[in-house]
């Protein structure tokens, strides 16, 4: 294959990323920026976030939680996160004795409290163990976010909040959910911190 193909190829990527984060900021701000509220309320008032996905999800959802207790922009104290796709012995454990579909509910059973947020993440909106811990998370009195993608499936609707990203291309889904992730930091240590931490 020869560079002026590659090339033409890279240039169509870039494209459509611009198209969708132009579709991102147009169709998803006001619940992007009611998102970020509702994370900043939560962690004012001394709850915490626990966050899920599966695969690239679960990759996503494991770097929110590193930017809250870490650092993203500001030097400031570590933020109450937890990404539920990081314990494989939990995730075997219950995946071999429940079945995989309950890998996230039992952790939010064992980790949340009322008034936690827990957020889901799936570009496809259907996957099972994501559902199930959201709709366990709304019985327990949390708030629920999702990230989804395409048409939202079985998740959309489920949640007090959704992120949904209205195309059928994975990876354009997924560059959308971490900009987003990356916009709910920044506006975060904003609301808590304003301009008292040195970036």
């Amino acid at each position: 294959m020869s560079d002026m193909v590659h090339r033409h190829r890279v240039q169509n990527c870039f494209a459509a990323h611009r198209a969708i984060m132009d579709t991102v900021e147009r169709e998803l701000s006001q619940v992007i920026a009611e998102v970020a509220a509702l994370l900043v309320d939560v962690f004012r008032g001394g709850g915490k976030l626990l966050v899920m996905g599966n695969g690239g999800s679960a990759a996503d959802a494991q770097h929110f939680a590193a930017e809250l207790v870490g650092r993203f922009l500001m030097e400031r104290r570590a933020l109450p996160a937890i990404a539920l796709s990081t314990d494989t012995s939990i995730l075997t454990a219950v995946g071999n004795d429940y079945g995989f579909a309950s890998v996230f509910r039992r952790q939010v059973e064992a980790l949340a409290a009322k008034g936690d947020v827990v957020m889901g993440i799936s570009t496809s909106g259907s996957s099972p163990n994501v559902l199930e811990a959201l709709r366990r998370a709304r019985e327990m009195g949390c708030r629920t976010v999702v990230l989804l993608g395409r048409d939202g499936g079985a998740i959309r609707g489920v949640t007090d909040l959704d992120l949904t990203v209205p195309v059928r291309d994975t990876p354009r889904i997924q560059e959308a959910h971490i900009a987003i992730i990356h916009i709910l930091c920044e506006l975060v240590e904003q609301g808590l911190y304003g301009d008292a931490c040195t970036p």
